[in-house]
């Protein structure tokens, strides 16, 4: 039987150690104290520690050990959304202050398969002087790396929930249906979401972004078929490399050579955009802005004057 976690008697405090709310916002997302320790690069009993410090310092005992890890307590479930909004409001304030002692500092999100080297490059002939950096984030973090002031922009994919954003269509493209190279379906020429109807297809734990790009529900108001949940990307296309499942994917996604795309008629195609942060007074962000609009149109091929290449990969 695990024993149950019992913290120091708390005695609050005026002040707040922004370094251990960030540990307990990282131990209240992953709930086990063995993940949140890996992740932030501290061992299992440190942690503990630091979160009784934190308790002292609030007041009241956020956390509970369980048989599964640990539970926040009804203390610890209304100080999450307020220790988050305090991490969040001391990195605006960090960087307000970085932006008025370095106004010329700028770093540029992007996500998977989307490549922004164009405008970049044109950034810094035009700003030879800037600190122009330039960050990958994963799918599902762009705004969250926007709001926590991790970077400044971010060209990405929709959907994107957009409240306190500022977001410009960079461009279109099309999506279509990524199959096994054994799949009933690799030989055809284009699909439509009928023949699909009973097909399995990933799920991810975002419920917009399963929305848009499984579908769900249909133009005709049937729910989209199940699926497998992936956490990554890379688990997504081994649901499908192995016959699992089939995925609707953006042409442009870089994908296995045991997996192949078809064509997916009558569907609209996706959205690349650039977002900020709204409001935001960094002074390049309208700078890559345009930057952004001219060089970043499409698909790098077509950028670079070629005629385009065959997304099909065929045996």
């Amino acid at each position: 039987m695990v024993p149950r976690y019992a913290p120091p008697v708390p005695k609050p405090s005026a002040d707040l150690d922004l370094r251990l709310v960030r540990y307990f916002t990282v131990l209240a997302e992953h709930r086990r104290f063995v993940s949140a320790a890996e992740q932030l690069h501290i061992t299992q009993p440190s942690l503990s520690r630091q979160i009784s410090k934190l308790e002292t310092q609030v007041g009241a005992q956020l956390l509970e050990r369980t048989a599964r890890g640990s539970r926040l307590t009804e203390a610890g479930e209304a100080f999450l959304p307020r220790a988050k909004a305090l991490l969040r409001s001391a990195a605006h304030a960090t960087a307000a202050a970085r932006t008025a002692a370095q106004p010329q500092r700028i770093t540029i999100g992007y996500t998977a398969d989307l490549l922004i080297t164009a405008a970049v490059r044109h950034m810094r002939h035009h700003h030879p002087d800037a600190d122009i950096h330039t960050s990958y984030l994963s799918w599902d973090s762009p705004r969250e790396a926007l709001l926590d002031h991790r970077v400044d922009a971010v060209v990405t994919r929709l959907p994107l929930t957009t409240d306190g954003l500022a977001v410009t269509t960079l461009y279109d493209e099309a999506r279509v249906l990524a199959v096994a190279l054994d799949h009933p379906l690799a030989s055809r020429e284009s699909v439509t979401l009928d023949d699909i109807a009973d097909e399995p297809l990933p799920r991810v734990p975002d419920p917009a972004w399963n929305a848009y790009w499984r579908i769900d529900p249909r133009p005709d108001g049937r729910p989209a078929p199940g699926g497998p949940l992936a956490q990554v990307a890379e688990d997504k296309l081994e649901f499908v490399a192995s016959g699992q499942a089939v995925a609707i994917m953006p042409a442009t996604a870089r994908l296995r050579p045991d997996i192949t795309t078809i064509p997916l008629r009558g569907v609209d195609p996706g959205h690349v955009v650039l977002a900020t942060r709204a409001a935001d007074p960094n002074r390049l962000l309208a700078a890559f802005r345009r930057s952004a609009r001219t060089h970043l149109t499409g698909p790098v091929a077509l950028q670079n004057g070629f005629t385009g290449f065959d997304l099909r990969q065929r045996n």
